[in-house]
């Protein structure tokens, strides 16, 4: 799944190639890729044709585009979608599922390409006149570290409160957004935290470190373009990104640890799998 730095990518290149174009036309190829939308693939259509895309924005790891002074397009890309600049005339993509051209007559088009179709795009309610606002789907989910406005105290204190465990509460979208599995792994490695660590006992110096590691980590993620371990991890232009080169942790089981040359160990977690280093990042003791 996209995590924070790639779908970041992906807004900047939106922002670069499709703000204040105006649509011309809308191809929903593929019903399931608006199935968010509950007033159908005709009126998806009908609604975004003629209106111009406003700047993109991220929550997460939702992007959306204002479109009008009361909706937005609002996109999730799953685990495969994707967003293309493409010649107006090249070939359509095996799994491509909506098309926009736009009135400007550049000769490119935007293309929502999704294997899997478990992203998909839908337009949202906003708050009407207020470019800014959340799509409704979104209010609940949390700022994310790299948002100016991400308040410190009122995560450490919400981690307190949750009683729960480390990796849990990373991957908790409604206590801080944008961090999936790899990002977790890879800020708790930094941090010599095990992802059992309970938050409860988390002092705020600590909880400051963490954020600290989640922003650098992110930050040195976006800087490479994002990870990308397969081929439907790319920018607007199709480019993959190289970070995956660079991870300290996930991915690399029985790999020294790059601190302390203990081999990194995987154990399946909630249906995924955790990596760490079983010296840097000691389990926490069972309680009597």
């Amino acid at each position: 799944m996209p995590e924070l730095p790639e779908v970041e990518v992906v807004r900047r290149g939106l922002d670069r190639w499709a703000a204040g174009r105006t649509v011309a036309s809308v191809s929903v190829l593929h019903p399931r890729a608006v199935r968010r939308h509950v007033a159908g693939a005709e009126d998806f259509t009908a609604r975004l044709t003629g209106q111009k895309l406003g700047t993109p924005h991220r929550r997460g790891k939702y992007l959306w585009l204002p479109v009008t002074q009361e909706a937005a397009l609002l996109a999730h890309l799953g685990m495969s979608g994707q967003f293309l600049i493409r010649p107006t005339s090249a070939p359509y993509e095996t799994h491509l599922r909506v098309r926009f051209t736009f009135a400007d007559g550049d000769g490119t088009d935007l293309r929502f390409v999704d294997q899997r179709t478990f992203g998909g795009l839908s337009l949202q309610d906003t708050v009407p006149g207020d470019p800014e606002s959340l799509p409704q789907p979104l209010t609940h989910i949390a700022r994310d570290p790299l948002d100016p406005a991400f308040d410190e105290d009122a995560f450490h204190a919400a981690l307190r409160r949750k009683r729960t465990t480390i990796k849990r509460a990373l991957l908790d979208q409604s206590l801080i957004s944008g961090v999936g599995n790899i990002y977790a792994d890879e800020a708790l490695w930094r941090t010599k935290l095990h992802y059992e660590r309970p938050t409860a006992g988390l002092t705020r110096p600590l909880t400051a470190e963490l954020i600290l590691h989640i922003r650098e980590v992110m930050g040195d993620a976006l800087a490479a373009g994002g990870t990308s371990f397969d081929s439907m991890y790319v920018n607007v232009n199709g480019e993959s990104g190289y970070f995956d080169r660079s991870l300290d942790a996930y991915g690399r089981e029985d790999r020294p640890c790059r601190r302390c040359g203990t081999p990194i160990r995987r154990r399946a977690w909630m249906n995924r799998s955790s990596y760490f280093c079983p010296r840097c990042q000691p389990a926490p003791r069972a309680s009597s």
